[in-house]
């Protein structure tokens, strides 16, 4: 039964079509004013595939929350544990949350892997973190953790510091069942040792490898230099940083954010920083806006710039890495200089940023985007104009718009299938609705126009920092609001109350008020975004951070079958990851 709603406030035109086939859904309101409604476990395939038919193609991410010890919960069923669906629809450029209540003694629920392909790897993370049973899962063995790991980490039970633990030891007998774990046994991967007319050889790529971009492993079954299949063995990176939100004070989280997808610096701030804004109710101002914008465009030329160094690097291209490095290192000096760090500057705050832009501050900028145009045109000629690459590259690794839509490809990699849709343009959010720019497509989906699309989006970057320059708005870089950190300081020294409160809040952190919230941004590989419990404390009651790189990595199986082990490296370098971001 559907929870009434104010008058003044409209229902989503989804929520009327899903209680007209479902009347038994309950909605639930939240900080994001994203439409959620809660519904049974036993209907859940059958709503999504509604959802799917209308019109939401992309299972954006799968999560789930332990309820046990949560307090705040009004107008919510009763739950100890909470699936969390989130869909997006582009043709309404609109975010879909279902949630559904699970219990201990009966922790399972239906896979729907068969209705959103991309639910698998999703799906298997829930099982790894939270012990929940995915019925009818096709591979239902562990993603993230080894499967000697004991217990769940993201139930509220499990430790979330090393000195909460037994100090660590390795008898024999351990050690032997840990190496025997190791061995690699094709039938538990869906692989056969024998074809009808051959026997098929395994090859491990990485984890310790140069072209696999990380320590990320490949599990290949080739026959000869064909690949058969090719299955993803992620996890080796996992930092337990959704556990670290719930031990983190909100502000003193910040740092852990920038280490996700290390190479978006700021960039991973902005989601985090918003979600918590909604929560709060924390407005911040448009020169807060507009700073915000010119760093995240920074951090995504430099991201893209690592790209295709890299990409041109491993089809065999060895020197434009060398040149656009050197304009890599000249943005980190711009970087530097603003906040006093560079690849991992942390310099974003709740409500604001850390401080002031420093006097000066644009006249480095100013400096390069003069000098930009004419050496991105000869990167750009360099690599996309190189024979070579262009035969490693063209037509390998092809995907089409309803692919990506089903394993939850976005970003440029969606783009490049010639799908025009950018966040920033469709749900344009901090500012980005005053700033004019294009969405660069390709048509083909194959790694050349993967590549293609990352440098056509450098030039719109280009473009919005200089706009950022040439119209920065006054005022000030923090929101006056009492719950921005660091907090107000203006009184500290006039009276004994506000001194006490800035000493608490600084130490301690805010305490943010109960809610949900989810804030999806264009980040330089895809969409990302922070979905945040809180429960009216100084900690997050539960974070999920929903990356692009986890989908993208999904998908090499089904691009790669069929193709050579070197069209291999061509594809894993056209994705545009990084493992941090992919195992958070």
């Amino acid at each position: 039964m559907s929870i009434a709603v104010e008058a003044t406030q409209e229902i989503p035109g989804i929520l009327i079509e899903l209680l007209s086939a479902f009347p038994d859904l309950q909605e639930q309101s939240c900080a994001d004013a994203m439409p959620t409604v809660w519904a049974t476990k036993s209907q859940i395939k059958n709503v999504l595939k509604k959802a799917k038919n209308l019109n939401y193609p992309l299972l954006y991410d799968i999560t789930a929350i332990d309820e046990r010890v949560r307090d705040k919960r009004v107008g919510q069923p009763e739950s100890e544990f909470t699936v969390v669906y989130q869909l997006l629809s582009f043709g309404r450029n609109e975010f879909l949350r279902i949630k559904v209540a699970l219990f201990d003694a009966s922790l399972s629920i239906a896979s729907v892997s068969d209705i959103y392909p991309n639910a698998n790897w999703y799906e298997r993370e829930c099982a790894d973190m939270f012990g929940i049973v995915f019925e009818g899962h096709p591979t239902p063995y562990p993603l993230m953790i080894p499967s000697t790991w004991k217990g769940h980490p993201l139930r509220k039970e499990h430790p979330a510091r090393a000195t909460e633990m037994e100090p660590f030891s390795l008898p024999d007998e351990i050690q032997d069942e840990e190496q025997e774990a190791l061995r690699f046994d094709p039938h538990k991967w869906g692989m056969t040792r024998h074809g009808d007319n051959t026997d098929f050889m395994f090859l491990n790529l990485g984890p310790n490898h140069p072209s696999v971009h990380g320590v990320f492993r490949i599990a290949l079954q080739l026959d000869g230099e064909e690949i058969v299949d090719a299955v993803p063995d992620i996890g080796y990176h996992h930092r337990g940083a959704e556990k670290m939100a719930e031990r983190q004070a909100w502000h003193s989280y910040m740092p852990y954010t920038d280490r996700i997808d290390y190479l978006g610096g700021v960039m991973n701030n902005l989601p985090y920083c918003m979600a918590v804004e909604k929560l709060a109710g924390i407005k911040v101002n448009d020169r807060i806006k507009t700073i915000r914008i010119m760093l995240c465009e920074m951090f995504r030329i430099q991201s893209h710039f690592l790209f295709l160094g890299t990409f041109a690097q491993d089809v065999g291209q060895m020197s434009p890495i060398f040149y656009i490095f050197k304009d890599r290192e000249f943005l980190f000096n711009i970087i530097e200089t603003i906040t006093g760090g560079r690849m991992h500057p942390s310099w974003f705050r709740i409500g604001g940023v850390a401080q002031d832009l420093p006097s000066g501050w644009d006249i480095k900028i100013r400096e390069f985007l003069k000098m930009m145009p004419k050496n991105l045109k000869h990167y750009q000629s360099m690599i996309m104009k190189n024979r070579i690459l262009k035969q490693r590259t063209v037509g390998v690794g092809v995907y089409n718009t309803e692919e990506a839509f089903e394993w939850g490809v976005t970003g440029g990699g969606l783009r490049a299938t010639g799908f025009n849709w950018d966040i920033r343009k469709a749900m344009p959010y901090s500012g980005y609705e005053n700033m004019d720019f294009e969405v660069p497509t390709a048509t083909n989906g194959d790694c050349y126009d993967r590549a293609a699309v990352r440098f056509e989006e450098v030039w719109q970057s280009l473009r919005i920092i200089e706009q950022c320059l040439k119209n920065m708005p006054a005022g000030s870089y923090k929101a006056d609001h009492p719950l921005t950190t660091p907090p107000r300081k203006d009184r500290t020294m006039m009276d004994i109350e506000t001194l006490i409160h800035h000493f608490v809040h600084e130490s301690w952190g805010p305490a943010i008020p109960a809610g949900e919230c989810c804030t999806p941004i264009e980040a330089t590989k895809g969409l990302n975004s922070y979905y945040i419990v809180s429960d009216g404390g100084t900690t997050s009651y539960r974070t999920r951070i929903r990356t692009p790189s986890f989908a993208h990595l999904q998908q090499i199986p089904s691009i790669s079958r069929g193709m050579m082990v070197a069209d291999l490296i061509a594809i894993i370098a056209s994705i545009d990851f990084v493992m941090a971001d992919v195992d958070r």
